[in-house]
């Protein structure tokens, strides 16, 4: 699952969006007297665009072959973009599209400003039972479900096996192990050791709960970012960029970070499957056996890595919620969710998938497996998909020198209380 991806084009404009939208578009389709499924359903998704995306399109024109009579609009929205875009869409009542692909993190939020439409009882929610339970924890909101779980995903160090080899170096298995790690690969080989995306705060997840740290605590009601191991985590990312064991950015991370892996300048990226298609497509990995993949190096605490993923949301505001139920369950089902592990290495959020030929095997797959297990579920309160901007604006500072770990501690905890007000 890409988190702040900023894809450089957006596929539909905003003008076909707003006109194409099952909820603007005065379509109303549904079930006609025959009981077939008709009408339009406008779907945003927001996988990578050149890699993901071909395979979410092809798969949602499975759905129009199954059911003639109803006309899947796709559009691919960047993901950085779509989660305001679908609020204004939403609160304006013109633009929104029938079902979106939305990022964990976004459905309670969404959920609770009214925009996304219970989905209990419906036919999206077919063999519901099946799904992981950490997976499934994401749609649910005040006892109702409002999403269906489409991937589930979490993080893992990339490393270049012949980079590795060049250097004579083993896989860091800590923070201390990556420092050196790296310097002997500078040493030998002249590569950086590690791309530090610094323009996304979900990339310095994994060291803050290595650090045993938190954003928040739910169940407290309290602000825990600022305490001495969010403190602590920041200083362990300064520490990685000042003593050259990694390069970092303040604009455009992902594509920044994607070319300097695929292209062989750095040994080693953090990142999630859902970078795995477009990773075999540089020319580092035309021989897909060069990519290696292991757990984040641990903190002092452990080691950590969040849990992620997307799931698929009905807008409330739909004008062919039938049909629009039927394609969140299409595009959920085992085999879909089949299809697209074997094809995109994203990890199924059904039980039964994992058993199925292709994916059992699938080596990607049997890697993150483990890890999403393991993974720190985010609180899943309205505010979460919101946490981000503050701590991004000083995750980035402290990396480039602008702020210290102490004070962009203290700033992102400060803006976390005037955003969940009555918080500690």
């Amino acid at each position: 699952m890409r988190r702040g991806i900023t894809a450089t084009a957006l596929v539909a404009t905003l003008a076909l969006a707003a006109t194409a939208c099952g909820g603007d578009s005065g379509e109303t389709g549904g079930k006609k007297a025959s009981g077939k499924l008709s009408g339009t359903v406008t779907w945003w998704d927001t996988s990578t665009v050149g890699s993901e995306d071909k395979v979410f399109k092809k798969l949602a024109e499975g759905f129009e072959k199954k059911h003639p009579d109803v006309d899947v609009k796709y559009v691919n929205v960047p993901f950085g973009e779509a989660q305001n875009k679908f609020k204004n869409a939403a609160q304006s009542g013109s633009g929104a599209p029938d079902v979106i692909r939305s990022e964990v993190a976004w459905t309670p939020e969404f959920a609770d400003l009214g925009y996304l439409a219970p989905l209990d009882g419906t036919a999206a929610l077919k063999n519901d039972k099946d799904f992981l339970a950490q997976a499934a924890a994401s749609t649910k909101y005040k006892g109702k479900t409002y999403a269906v779980p489409q991937v589930i995903d979490s993080m893992g160090l990339f490393y270049n096996e012949k980079i590795f080899k060049d250097a004579g170096v083993e896989v860091p298995k800590t923070i201390a192990e990556l420092k050196t790690v790296s310097k002997k690969i500078k040493d030998k080989t002249g590569k950086t050791g590690l791309y530090l995306r610094g323009d996304d705060a979900y990339w310095f997840l994994s060291f803050l709960y290595g650090e045993g740290g938190d954003l928040v605590d739910a169940k407290s009601k309290s602000v825990t970012v600022d305490q001495e191991p969010g403190v602590k985590a920041l200083k362990v990312v300064k520490d990685l960029v000042d003593s050259g064991a990694a390069k970092t950015d303040a604009t455009d991370g992902w594509e920044n970070m994607q070319s300097a892996f695929k292209d062989g300048k750095v040994a080693m990226m953090i990142n999630g499957p859902w970078a795995v298609a477009d990773t075999f497509a540089g020319k580092e990995f035309k021989d897909k056996a060069n990519l290696g993949i292991t757990t984040v190096p641990a903190g002092s605490k452990g080691q950590g890595a969040p849990q992620g993923g997307h799931n698929l949301a009905v807008y409330a505001g739909s004008k062919n919620l039938e049909a629009s139920y039927a394609f969140s369950e299409y595009m959920t089902s085992a085999e879909s969710q089949a299809l697209v592990a074997k094809e995109l290495s994203l990890l199924p959020t059904r039980t039964a998938v994992y058993s199925q030929p292709g994916v059992s095997d699938n080596q990607i797959v049997g890697f993150f497996k483990p890890v999403v297990d393991k993974a720190v579920e985010r609180p899943w309160i309205p505010e979460t998909g919101s946490l981000f901007a503050p701590l991004v604006t000083e995750y980035t500072k402290v990396l480039t020198g602008q702020t210290t770990p102490e004070k962009g501690a203290k700033t992102t905890g400060d803006q976390y209380r005037k955003l969940l007000k009555g918080w500690k």
